[in-house]
């Protein structure tokens, strides 16, 4: 099947920098892959700069443009460090993906510790807010922008013993639509991929029979990969999705209708 003619080819995003958070692996490594393949230049931040590091020398060795930093996206400075190097870098931030996030272990609620409740919230939520507040202020010197919030599914349903991981993603999707709305007129668009059981390095570390009883849960019956949610975040910073701003894109087989 021909893709849409918006997103064929590597001059997609020429010219146009990019903050990718948690691009060292998964989603983010996979994002941070396809984006430099059409042409962006990106800022790859991951709290283990390693894990950064190849990523961009992935990019690097296909021809593409990129730059590494450790950034702790609960940590303000952190992530002011991460816009300003692609300022500083690049000359301007043009689009971003907040994609960073941790989930605690499945618990009842009775049972989930206080510290791992924070630390998601930390993360996923006070990350995601953080990010937003520091790109935008970059954003709005330079005429606007798309980005991209990493929520979940569980972002607009109930995922059972995840309530710390279900809250924060819940208040990804708020911020999403709230920022979205206070910045449409300001040429800054917003929206959020919202993806299902993706096979990424942690979900295949359990093994193929989890693989299968995993997939046989997803409608299509079979699961995401962080290549497919990457396609969904390079159509929402394209100028295909125009006219969209504040929308939650499920990417999860039809998992949230099950």
């Amino acid at each position: 099947m021909n893709q849409p003619a918006a997103l064929e080819g590597s001059t997609l995003f020429t010219d146009r920098s990019v903050v990718i958070t948690g691009g060292g692996s998964g989603i983010g490594r996979a994002t941070s892959v396809l984006l430099a393949r059409r042409g962006a230049r990106v800022v790859v931040a991951d709290v283990d700069e390693a894990a950064a590091r190849t990523t961009v020398d992935t990019i690097t060795a296909g021809g593409g443009e990129a730059v590494a930093i450790r950034c702790d996206v609960s940590d303000p400075t952190d992530v002011q460090a991460m816009v300003d190097l692609a300022v500083s870098t690049y000359g301007s931030l043009d689009m971003a993906v907040n994609n960073a996030g941790i989930a605690h272990a499945p618990s009842d609620l009775h049972e989930l510790a206080v510290e791992d409740f924070d630390r998601v919230i930390a993360v996923d939520l006070r990350g995601t807010f953080l990010c937003l507040r520091a790109e935008i202020a970059a954003m709005l010197t330079t005429g606007g922008g798309p980005i991209v919030n990493m929520a979940s599914n569980a972002g607009t349903k109930n995922a059972p013993g995840m309530a710390g991981y279900t809250a924060a993603k819940h208040g990804v999707v708020g911020l999403t639509k709230n920022v979205a709305l206070q910045y449409a007129r300001r040429n800054i668009r917003v929206n959020a991929v919202c993806p299902g059981t993706v096979l990424t390095e942690g979900l295949a570390a359990y093994g193929a029979d989890m693989q299968a009883h995993w997939s046989e849960m997803v409608p299509t019956g079979k699961l995401g990969t962080p290549e497919q949610v990457a396609e969904v975040v390079s159509f929402l910073l394209s100028d295909a999705s125009a006219m969209m701003t504040g929308a939650m894109v499920l990417t999860d087989g039809g998992l949230m209708y099950a």
